[in-house]
């Protein structure tokens, strides 16, 4: 059995307490006081995640912007320089190889930031495709640590360690040089909680004495560690997606509700074809919420049906939600049965047990968009 990989804050893990767990190969924390201490903590002050896992592709050469709107299904051929953006990329069949944030940092350079599980495969196949166009591929990802804060108080905290007026910093763009308690850092505003919030990227022996800096600026307005247990959570309620779960390469983003990241008005990408016939004829199943009516949990993989006990899909994520309440999925389903408040059945441990389709997002995100 290989050995666990650990990010350069795994010293900080064991410190504060979290309770590791082998996450993708990965040795990460679930948790540290509580998942649902944390959840609360991100939603009402601030939380802390490390994200150095993830993987960080560079993009570079004459053709990069050519290539990169090749690559993915969003358009790229508007953004700005230090603009971000977030698409699937998809394989010619339109089954999803992995949804990412495209970070522009010129014409002929760009960061490609992809799942952790999904970083060599995703290095693979960019590189594979990058062949006809002038550009050169690098996975960086070694070279690269990531931490994210998270909450309505991100901004306060972290405006405490950094001269840039963070105000400044509109949603979905990026500081590519931003000092952080005295080390330089990029900084976006971005996230993936449905909260306002930052993601930063710095050099690995930076990451220790920026997560103690933030953590200490952070502590009387209650922010917390937090682990991939309310990371999920929180991108649950939000309806985020995750890939292996809302998306896979079985299925395309269209099925996954994902459509406004799907521009088949541009030229040529990988996958259109496919994406505009499916769009054309119509979809037959799509990712819905269900909001559970009977007491039980629906966890992923278990089947849902119709009133006459016909199996219509299966749930692709499920939890109790923190913040409502409520016990809530999300499923992939037929068409016929995807309208809001359409009674259907979960079948948890061999029960049937009844649901109801729900408009989604559960959560409404609280992002800072002016």
């Amino acid at each position: 059995m290989s050995e666990l990989l650990k990010t350069p804050l795994h010293d900080v893990h064991i410190k504060y307490k979290g309770k590791l767990i082998d996450f993708g190969g990965w040795e990460l924390p679930v948790q540290y006081s509580g998942i649902i201490e944390e959840h609360q903590a991100v939603r009402q002050r601030a939380g802390l995640f490390d994200v150095s896992h993830m993987g960080e592709i560079d993009v570079t050469g004459p053709d990069s912007s050519r290539f990169v709107q090749y690559l993915v299904t969003n358009d790229i051929s508007k953004m700005e320089d230090c603009q971000v953006m977030y698409t699937p990329m998809c394989y010619t069949n339109g089954g999803v190889v992995d949804d990412l944030l495209v970070y522009k940092k010129s014409d002929d350079h760009y960061l490609l930031v992809v799942n952790a599980s999904n970083t060599d495969k995703d290095f693979s196949w960019i590189s594979e495709n990058a062949e006809k166009f002038d550009v050169t591929t690098s996975n960086v990802s070694a070279k690269v640590a990531q931490m994210a804060i998270q909450g309505p108080l991100a901004q306060d905290i972290l405006q405490k360690l950094t001269t840039r007026d963070l105000g400044n910093l509109k949603f979905f763009f990026a500081d590519h040089e931003c000092p952080v308690a005295g080390r330089t850092c990029l900084v976006s505003r971005t996230g993936y909680t449905g909260e306002d919030g930052f993601e930063i990227y710095c050099r690995p022996e930076d990451a220790e004495h920026i997560w103690e800096s933030i953590m200490e600026a952070g502590s009387s307005d209650g922010i917390l560690p937090a682990g991939l247990g309310a990371r999920d959570t929180l991108r649950f309620e939000a309806c985020l997606p995750l890939y292996g779960h809302e998306l896979n390469a079985d299925v395309t983003p269209l099925e996954s509700s994902l459509g406004f990241f799907v521009k088949l008005e541009k030229d040529d990408f990988i996958g259109k074809d496919v994406l505009s016939k499916q769009k054309t004829d119509g979809l037959k199943r799509k990712v819905v919420g269900l909001e559970m009516l009977d007491r039980g949990i629906a966890r992923q993989g278990y089947e849902v049906k119709d009133l006459d006990g016909n199996i219509i899909g299966h749930v692709t994520s499920g939890s109790t939600s923190p913040t409502l309440s409520k016990n809530i999925a999300l499923a992939l389903i037929s068409t016929d049965f995807s309208k809001p408040g359409n009674e259907v059945f979960v079948v948890i441990r061999g029960k049937t047990c009844r649901a109801v389709t729900v408009k989604t997002p559960f959560y409404k995100k609280a992002y800072r968009k002016e």
